[in-house]
């Protein structure tokens, strides 16, 4: 079920308010069936293998508590080793068989499935879990019910945030009163996040589909253009749900952790990392970066370990040799960037530039990202530069660019003009924000504008959405 869907509308009008009206003891199932329902409307049979998994990890959880030695750490393995295997079977398979097959000469079968939606996000929630467990940081949840809300609440179920069981199982057995305020704090984050997607991400996307789709007919100045819009699209269209997710959670009394803190203006790719996708970065360094080591061994190994994670952090993303070049690439920034730190210093540019230098390294990695395979993510790469200073010759000599086709990629000034002024919007907005969260931000403007950006939010969305069951892109991982 897509948040941006009338589907989802309905479904949130109807979940919400039934359960504030049930007693505190009926609510958990309310919320596990209703989670349940959201899942469904994507593959309905799938939801057997989501409970599989679950039936493991709570058991594998009630026998580490209650065992120690040795025992202990086998039940913790049959729990990772059932999630991994999940994890393998439907995402990285046919990948693994491919190449086999390739290089081997071989011919071995391929497994006909569809990957479950979300797969990695609750797969890499259920970890959590069990692994706390096992450090003695989290106590066993008893109550099954409760330990499958935790795994499938259906706010965060499908793209995170990948919560902790220390921050959100408590929540589950709390009894939440009817809040007003957490009613209209949840809604203004609800709507914050579906105008980025429907206005800002969606409106992207018409461009950087119609070049990466058609990718030999571009070369120059779209491409780049493309490659910048792509950057902003995957953020704007994951923050989005994020901000869905947690805005959904909050109008029920729960609290999520924060996923995104402006992370496009960073000064270095170490703080981008702290601010991107923060519960899977501080997953991978809770969970992986630490237990190898982390930081507190020789550089030489603490430099391995950095390149093992953002390797594998980009395997995460998906089964494709595109994803772990874009890992490469990041593990490649942060080793050499710290590299230069200890050589020289802190660096001495001049803040603007030093953000833009990042995004651009950045928006070049998520070419790699964006791109079907390796073959076209190089091309992408190599028509960066084709007739480029040409281009800008007639740019700078046509007095009337709507007429230039060329800047537009074939889709009208329309798209490219409204893209580039909602962006501009959005950005600014962040950029006032600065830390604060975007409620706060609402919140310290005077009545006049904040109902005024309310209501640009809201009339924005409906006049300049688009409306057509665009999924989110990371529903894929």
């Amino acid at each position: 079920m897509l948040f941006n869907s009338l589907q989802f509308i309905l479904f949130f009008l109807i979940v919400t308010p039934v359960y504030y009206l049930l007693p505190h003891k009926f609510r958990w199932f309310h919320l596990l069936a209703s989670s349940c329902v959201f899942y469904m409307a994507f593959v309905p049979v799938y939801i057997l293998i989501l409970f599989g998994t679950i039936i493991i990890d709570y058991f594998a959880g009630l026998l580490i508590a209650k065992t120690e030695g040795r025992k202990r750490k086998y039940y913790l393995i049959i729990s990772l080793i059932a999630n991994i295997g999940v994890l393998f079977v439907f995402k990285y398979y046919n990948f693994f068989i491919d190449n086999i097959n390739d290089i081997g000469g071989a011919n071995l079968p391929f497994l006909k499935i569809l990957l479950p939606i979300g797969l990695s996000f609750h797969t890499f929630q259920a970890m959590s879990y069990t692994i706390e467990v096992y450090r003695g940081n989290q106590k066993a949840e008893k109550h099954f019910g409760i330990y499958a809300l935790y795994v499938m609440f259906y706010p965060q179920l499908v793209a995170g945030p990948i919560e902790r069981p220390q921050n959100i199982l408590h929540q589950f057995h709390e009894k939440k009163q009817f809040s007003y305020a957490n009613i209209v704090n949840g809604m203004k984050l609800i709507t914050w996040g579906m105008f980025k997607k429907v206005v800002v991400a969606d409106r992207l996307a018409i461009y950087v589909n119609e070049v990466f789709d058609h990718q030999l007919n571009y070369e120059g100045i779209p491409v780049i253009i493309a490659c910048v819009f792509f950057s902003l699209q995957i953020y704007f269209d994951f923050s989005a749900y994020s901000d869905i997710a947690i805005g959904t959670a909050k109008t029920l009394g729960f609290d999520l952790m924060i996923n995104f803190r402006m992370p496009y203006f960073s000064r270095t790719i170490t703080e981008f990392w702290s601010r991107w996708h923060i519960s899977l970065s501080t997953w991978f360094r809770d969970y992986l970066y630490i237990p190898l080591g982390g930081n507190r061994i020789s550089k030489t190994r603490t430099k391995i370990n950095q390149f093992i994670v953002f390797v594998i952090s980009g395997f995460w993303h998906g089964a494709n040799w595109t994803f772990l070049f874009w890992g490469f690439l990041h593990g490649l920034y942060v080793i050499v960037e710290n590299q230069l730190k200890a050589v020289v210093g802190t660096f001495k540019l001049y803040l603007p530039l030093k953000r833009v230098l990042i995004f651009g390294l950045i928006t070049f990695a998520w070419i790699f990202f964006r791109a079907e395979n390796i073959k076209q993510a190089f091309n992408i790469v190599g028509s960066l530069e084709n007739n480029l200073f040409q281009q800008i010759s007639n740019i700078i000599s046509n007095a009337d660019l709507a007429r230039l086709k060329l800047l537009y990629a074939n889709k009208g000034a329309g798209v490219f003009l409204l893209s580039l002024l909602f962006v501009s919007t959005v950005m600014l907005i962040e950029w006032k924000q600065k830390d604060k969260s975007i409620i706060h931000y609402f919140h310290s403007l005077s009545k006049p504008v904040r109902y005024s950006m309310y209501f640009f939010l809201i009339y924005g969305s409906i006049f300049f959405g688009i409306f057509e069951k665009n999924q989110f892109i990371y529903f894929q991982f």
